[in-house]
Protein backbone atom coordinates (compact mmCIF):
# COMPACT_ATOMS: atom_id res chain seq x y z
CA UNK A 1 0.00 0.00 0.00
CA UNK A 2 2.66 2.51 0.88
CA UNK A 3 4.57 2.10 -2.34
CA UNK A 4 0.55 3.05 -4.47
CA UNK A 5 0.91 5.65 -2.39
CA UNK A 6 4.21 6.80 -4.00
CA UNK A 7 2.86 5.89 -7.24
CA UNK A 8 -0.14 8.26 -6.85
CA UNK A 9 1.89 11.20 -5.33
CA UNK A 10 4.60 10.73 -8.50
CA UNK A 11 1.34 11.00 -11.27
CA UNK A 12 -0.08 13.55 -9.91
CA UNK A 13 2.86 15.20 -9.45
CA UNK A 14 4.03 14.56 -12.53
CA UNK A 15 0.62 15.89 -14.14
CA UNK A 16 0.66 19.51 -12.34
CA UNK A 17 4.30 19.53 -14.16
CA UNK A 18 2.67 19.04 -17.23
CA UNK A 19 0.00 21.50 -16.65
CA UNK A 20 2.60 24.11 -15.66
CA UNK A 21 4.83 23.50 -19.10
CA UNK A 22 1.51 23.86 -20.87
CA UNK A 23 0.84 26.79 -19.44
CA UNK A 24 4.19 28.59 -19.46
CA UNK A 25 4.09 27.24 -23.20
CA UNK A 26 0.76 29.27 -23.95
CA UNK A 27 1.97 32.73 -22.18
CA UNK A 28 5.26 32.67 -24.24
CA UNK A 29 3.30 32.00 -27.33
CA UNK A 30 0.98 35.14 -26.21
CA UNK A 31 3.31 36.82 -25.75
CA UNK A 32 5.96 35.76 -28.79
CA UNK A 33 5.04 33.64 -30.90
CA UNK A 34 1.53 34.57 -31.72
CA UNK A 35 2.17 38.03 -30.54
CA UNK A 36 -1.06 38.15 -29.06
CA UNK A 37 -0.31 40.99 -26.52
CA UNK A 38 -0.21 43.25 -29.70
CA UNK A 39 -4.01 43.42 -29.37
CA UNK A 40 -5.07 41.93 -26.51
CA UNK A 41 -4.97 42.93 -22.76
CA UNK A 42 -4.18 40.19 -20.32
CA UNK A 43 -3.02 41.33 -16.92
CA UNK A 44 -1.31 37.99 -16.18
CA UNK A 45 0.57 38.62 -19.88
CA UNK A 46 1.43 42.11 -18.50
CA UNK A 47 -0.28 43.41 -21.77
CA UNK A 48 -2.98 46.51 -22.19
CA UNK A 49 -3.64 46.59 -25.69
CA UNK A 50 -6.85 47.94 -27.01
CA UNK A 51 -7.41 46.44 -30.05
CA UNK A 52 -8.81 43.21 -29.91
CA UNK A 53 -11.26 42.28 -26.71
CA UNK A 54 -9.45 42.42 -23.48
CA UNK A 55 -9.52 39.18 -22.42
CA UNK A 56 -9.87 39.63 -18.21
CA UNK A 57 -13.14 41.43 -19.70
CA UNK A 58 -14.85 38.49 -21.61
CA UNK A 59 -12.97 35.48 -19.85
CA UNK A 60 -13.68 33.09 -22.87
CA UNK A 61 -13.54 29.67 -22.68
CA UNK A 62 -10.97 27.10 -24.24
CA UNK A 63 -13.24 26.07 -27.14
CA UNK A 64 -14.22 29.91 -27.59
CA UNK A 65 -10.51 30.73 -27.89
CA UNK A 66 -9.00 27.66 -30.11
CA UNK A 67 -11.75 28.49 -32.58
CA UNK A 68 -10.75 32.11 -32.98
CA UNK A 69 -7.36 31.63 -33.00
CA UNK A 70 -7.52 28.50 -35.69
CA UNK A 71 -10.11 29.86 -37.71
CA UNK A 72 -9.18 34.05 -37.31
CA UNK A 73 -11.94 35.98 -36.42
CA UNK A 74 -12.83 40.35 -37.58
CA UNK A 75 -9.54 41.48 -38.03
CA UNK A 76 -7.98 38.56 -36.44
CA UNK A 77 -5.82 36.32 -38.28
CA UNK A 78 -6.13 32.80 -38.52
CA UNK A 79 -3.18 31.18 -36.80
CA UNK A 80 -3.84 27.41 -38.01
CA UNK A 81 -0.61 26.62 -40.12
CA UNK A 82 1.02 29.40 -38.42
CA UNK A 83 1.10 27.72 -34.52
CA UNK A 84 1.11 24.02 -34.25
CA UNK A 85 -2.53 22.19 -32.95
CA UNK A 86 -0.77 22.26 -29.71
CA UNK A 87 0.48 25.22 -29.37
CA UNK A 88 -3.31 26.91 -30.35
CA UNK A 89 -4.25 24.42 -27.42
CA UNK A 90 -1.41 25.69 -25.06
CA UNK A 91 -1.99 30.00 -26.09
CA UNK A 92 -6.22 28.58 -25.38
CA UNK A 93 -5.58 27.06 -22.01
CA UNK A 94 -3.33 30.07 -20.52
CA UNK A 95 -5.65 32.51 -21.62
CA UNK A 96 -8.18 30.81 -20.44
CA UNK A 97 -6.93 29.78 -16.87
CA UNK A 98 -5.29 33.27 -16.45
CA UNK A 99 -8.83 35.18 -17.80
CA UNK A 100 -10.94 33.29 -15.19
Amino acid sequence: MKYLNYIVVFILFSQVLHADEILNLGKNIFLEKGNCATCHSLSDAGSNANIGPNLDMIKPDVGRIVIAVTNGIGVMPAYEGMLTTEEIEAVALYVSEKSN
